[in-house]
């Protein structure tokens, strides 16, 4: 299990690309929800909901809205143990790129 998405090979390879600006306009706030979707959660972590991967950190935490009582370095050791990612910011990057990819329908 990994993770790869290449965002530019793909939008390269397909000519009908939506307006990047149509797309967020439909959109408004993107929410953690929206980010870490099921879809992306289930493939590239041990949880089938981002909540459930927050309730289950060794934190406070037990849900997304919960995600400031966790400490960075507990975080990003959990993520690295439970994810296909090294840290946190991996982790956010890829869901970024995941999202944009489902918009664009690539």
């Amino acid at each position: 299990m990994g993770f790869e998405l290449n965002l530019e090979a793909k939008a390269e390879a397909t000519d009908d690309l939506p307006n990047a600006d149509d797309v967020l306009a439909d959109h408004g706030e993107i929410t953690i929800g929206d980010l870490f979707s099921s879809e992306f959660v289930t493939e590239y972590t041990d949880f089938e909901t981002f909540d459930e991967m927050v309730e289950a950190s060794p934190s406070d935490a037990s849900s997304a809205e919960g995600l400031s009582l966790i400490p960075d370095g507990t975080w990003d050791d959990f993520v690295a143990e439970n994810t296909v990612f090294a840290d946190e910011e991996a982790m956010v990057l890829a869901a970024r790129d995941y999202w944009v990819a489902e918009q664009l329908g690539l």
